[in-house]
């Protein structure tokens, strides 16, 4: 399969200019060394863990599991793409509910054993406009697409099997969430989330893979990382 495989980047370039959740700092980097001045070029960055798209740990929510201890087996997964486009247009602070897991089930038959469930929203081609991604109204308030605390909770008890949640907008939970219900359904059983995927219109329903670069930082509750589709 690997050898056949079309690689799909589902990953966002990290820019200082990337829309980030409001409580985190702004991405700084800068020419720490150059080839013109010493022979070598480095340059510095400084970011918060949940910048860019990226991986929640369970820790980042009261799990026992940092990021560097998520199991490597739990990393490369078949990926399960919900296309909830049609259903949620039009609605910023629309959810992901089991219904539309029932729905891809009747046409793909059950979920794989073990998978990663990805939501396809539409979200992701506003990425290059940070007004339009966050999407805050007159209050501050953020309206965006995202999981429902129902379908955290639903594949927890229903689908054990489901490692990973993933999607294209800036958080598990819909923008306007205070309570943060899905992150507190899914991450503390020892599952992590994906956000600000990119490009997840080129995956399939069914029948692809997740590889999730998931970083190795001591005691992490996240970070940056590159994920990739491998698509037959």
């Amino acid at each position: 399969m690997l050898g056949s495989a079309r690689v799909v980047d589902l990953t966002h370039t990290l820019t200082p200019e990337f829309p980030l959740f409001p409580a985190y700092d702004p991405v700084r980097v800068a020419d720490k060394f150059t080839v013109e001045a010493d022979g070598f070029a480095v340059r510095s960055w400084a970011f918060d863990e949940h910048s860019g798209t990226h991986v929640d740990a369970p820790a980042h929510f009261g799990g026992e599991l940092t990021v560097d201890r998520i199991d490597p087996a739990e990393l490369v997964l078949p990926a399960v793409v919900l296309d909830v486009r049609d259903r949620l247009r039009g609605d910023d602070d629309g959810v992901v509910l089991p219904d539309d897991v029932r729905r891809w089930e009747r046409e793909h038959g059950s979920l794989p054993e073990r998978c990663v469930v990805l939501a396809l929203t539409g979200w992701g081609a506003r990425a290059p406009d940070p007004v339009a991604y966050l999407n805050q109204d007159e209050h501050g308030t953020l309206h965006s697409p995202g999981f429902s605390e129902e379908l955290a909770q639903w594949l927890v008890a229903e689908r054990p099997g489901v490692r990973g949640l993933g999607l294209d907008t800036a958080s598990l939970d819909r923008g306007a969430t205070t309570a943060f219900e899905a992150h507190t359904a899914w991450l503390p059983t020892g599952r992590y989330g994906i956000e600000n995927l990119n490009n997840l219109e080129q995956v399939p329903p069914a029948g692809a893979w997740i590889a999730v670069g998931a970083p190795k930082l001591q005691a992490g509750t996240g970070g940056p990382a590159r994920i990739l589709a491998l698509v037959p």
